[in-house]
């Protein structure tokens, strides 16, 4: 598409020549004798127009082009404009420059070089202009992208923690972010490695790109390698079309392989030639694919036991691990059980609008923090979420709790441990029906007030009630 000039001169002969000029260095050109015609062309064309050129004198009163030029520059400042005159003054020029001309040229008989080199000045400047414009919008683009990748980042993978551990493996993941090389996720079942994994793609450049999540437990021999390379048609009984693997669909990005301690030790010499030399072929294919995928892989399983019984590969292990995050449990964290709590409850809320707004008390924050919580934070959100809905006032108590939480105990295995579990949860289920009435609540029981007082101090139940 060529580029378009306007060109205003009442002079119907400079318009023929000066046309000419333009059009044989390549542009389109828009003619108009008037300056009436010329600004209500350059208002309709202003966005397409690489460049206008008026004449100073446009018949109806000296240096009337100026004032043209000053219309245009009110109405769309970004467009170059050059002067003509047949007759100029330094006076006029300098008007015309300081107005916001490009250039001002005089209607001699150099005016076709005059003119040559203005307009490839002209045409340097748009050359700078547009690139300008391009890396503008280009950087508003990337400043979106940030914004959205942080909103990602705050609202699916926000790691909620006060604690100095978890401040250690989010700062490792910021540092990893933008190095290509496998990270390994370590830490018990639970205890959030897709959030660490979540937080180190989308810190990173290829935060833009797929984040593909695959978890190898849920995939046995050909169905692992069949998700991950993909298959041909017709490459086992049920495969009636092509299928892209996720390593395809990760292309640019990243790919989460959570439970990598499940992977079958033959199909693990695959994966490691897929991570020393990024191509693969799709099961049954015959193509090679090349692809470019940053590989960060997950597990709970101790896999120096299973390097020692035979049943997970050395070599994949040290390719794996160029560094390793260590994601801490639960139990080494307590303190951060209240703002999990909180969080976890703002969760449910706005998913869920009926679900009303309701405090938790200290005696169910205590008895949360006694708990030794096996499941680590899924579980912990599993226990907010369900109390959450099934607790009948408006203040949250421990009898609102589980039966599991009931217990202060980490593990109560002995017959005597046992026992006192299930006295506490007899005490703590009375007082919760009788509205935390000690008397109704030994009635209940068919304990004296006295009997029932030694156990409420026996289980501080004061402290599980408040």
């Amino acid at each position: 598409m060529s580029e378009s000039i306007l060109l205003v001169d009442d002079q119907k002969e400079v318009l023929g020549y000066v046309s000419k000029i333009l059009k044989k260095a390549g542009f389109e050109v828009l003619c108009e004798q008037t300056a009436e015609a010329g600004l209500a062309v350059f208002k309709k064309n202003a966005e397409q127009l690489s460049l206008a050129i008026l004449d100073l004198d446009l018949g109806k009163g000296r240096d009337d082009g100026l004032l043209l030029l000053q219309q245009m520059k009110a109405f769309a400042a970004h467009v170059p404009i050059i002067i003509l005159s047949g007759k100029g003054t330094i006076s006029s020029a300098t008007s015309a420059l300081k107005m916001g001309a490009e250039d001002f040229l005089e209607k001699d008989a150099y005016i076709e070089e005059h003119l040559r080199v203005s307009v490839e000045k002209v045409r340097a400047l748009l050359k700078i202009v547009n690139e300008n414009r391009r890396l503008k919008q280009e950087n508003q683009g990337l400043n979106k992208d940030l914004d959205y990748f942080a909103k990602v980042l705050e609202s699916r993978y926000r790691i909620v923690s006060d604690h100095p551990l978890m401040h250690k493996a989010v700062e490792k993941c910021r540092r990893l972010a933008n190095i290509p090389r496998p990270v390994l996720i370590r830490g018990e079942r639970g205890v959030g490695k897709e959030l660490i994994a979540g937080t180190i793609h989308y810190s990173s450049r290829r935060a833009r790109k797929p984040f593909v999540v695959v978890n190898c437990a849920a995939f046995h021999g050909e169905l692992l390698e069949s998700e991950l390379f993909g298959h041909e048609k017709g490459a086992f009984t049920g495969a009636v079309s092509r299928k892209i693997g996720r390593f395809e669909q990760a292309n640019g990005g990243t790919l989460f392989l959570d439970e990598i301690g499940n992977m079958a030790l033959d199909f693990q010499e695959k994966i490691l030639r897929v991570l020393e030399y990024p191509r693969f072929e799709r099961v049954q294919g015959t193509e090679s694919i090349e692809v470019d995928v940053r590989v960060l892989a997950a597990t709970n399983a101790s896999l120096e036991k299973m390097m020692a019984e035979g049943r997970f590969r050395e070599d994949l292990y040290d390719r794996l691990s160029f560094e390793t995050v260590n994601v801490p449990p639960v139990r080494e964290r307590l303190e951060d059980i209240p703002l999990l709590v909180e969080h976890f409850s703002a969760r449910m809320r706005a998913e869920v609008p009926e679900i009303e707004d309701k405090t938790w008390s200290p005696g169910a924050l205590s008895q949360l923090g006694r708990y030794h919580w096996p499941g680590n934070v899924r579980q912990l959100k599993n226990v907010v979420e369900r109390t959450l809905y099934s607790a009948p006032d408006a203040t949250i108590t421990a009898a609102d709790l589980p039966e599991i939480l009931s217990s202060v105990e980490k593990a109560a295995t002995t017959f005597p441990d046992q026992v006192a579990r299930f006295e506490r949860q007899l005490l703590l289920r009375a007082l919760h029906a009788t509205a935390n009435n000690q008397k109704k609540a030994a009635e209940k029981l068919g304990l004296s007030y006295d009997q029932f007082r030694h156990y409420y101090k026996k289980y501080d139940l004061k402290s599980a009630r408040s």
